[in-house]
């Protein structure tokens, strides 16, 4: 079975692992969304035509037809697609949208520093800002 909503992670980040780990939980085996540590030295970031500084940027997800999408959407779509979308949508509600999604990229930027320290011995974690 292929999962209904794919999920790229900071498996370095314990904000991001602990997300990961309830993300598993409230699909309990069910397969419907499948999360990807992009961290681990097997995965490739052309599999999806980004880039890992993009990755470290901001959350990722890929429909299961095939449509990329990014930061608080993610949320939305992978809560949704686990029977728990009530819970977020006040974060797409019009007049909120812009709110959450502010506050998204504003965690996303900061979001090393915020998750503790980092050990690591390679360039897979440096976050670069995105070109403008």
């Amino acid at each position: 079975m292929t999962a209904e909503f794919r999920i790229y992670y900071d498996g370095l980040c314990p904000v991001c692992r602990h997300e990961a780990s309830l993300l598993r939980r409230l699909d309990r085996g069910r397969g419907r969304v499948r999360l990807v540590d992009f961290t681990s030295p097997d995965f490739d970031p052309r599999e999806i035509g980004v880039s890992h500084e993009a990755l470290m940027g901001s959350i990722h997800g890929l429909t299961g037809d095939g449509r990329l999408v990014t930061g608080m959407e993610v949320f939305r779509r992978a809560y949704g697609t686990l029977g728990w979308g009530w819970v977020w949508a006040p974060t797409g509600w019009p007049v909120l949208r812009p709110v959450f999604d502010g506050l998204y990229r504003i965690f996303a930027r900061y979001r090393p520093r915020l998750s503790g320290a980092r050990r690591c011995d390679h360039a897979r974690c440096a976050v670069r800002r995105p070109p403008t």
